[in-house]
């Protein structure tokens, strides 16, 4: 992981924590599992839609998930 991203709690009974690589379009979220996942090609516009989510494990499922190539790194 880039140890420049800031993470960012959130409020989720699935995800703990989430960052953004603005210069590579790379998501991160850190589920309460301890689990950390990246998501590539993530626009500014949908991190910031997920940071507004209400539900931030909803808005991860509908519009990230299967949207994005995504793999474990943690």
């Amino acid at each position: 992981m880039n140890n420049n991203i800031k993470m960012i709690k959130v409020d989720s009974s699935n995800v703990d924590e989430v960052g953004y690589d603005e210069a590579e379009q790379v998501l991160y979220v850190r589920f309460l599992t301890g689990a950390l996942y990246i998501y590539k090609g993530v626009s500014v516009y949908e991190f910031e839609g997920l940071c507004s989510a209400p539900s931030v494990g909803s808005y991860l499922h509908r519009n990230i998930r299967n949207n994005y190539p995504y793999e474990r790194i943690e």
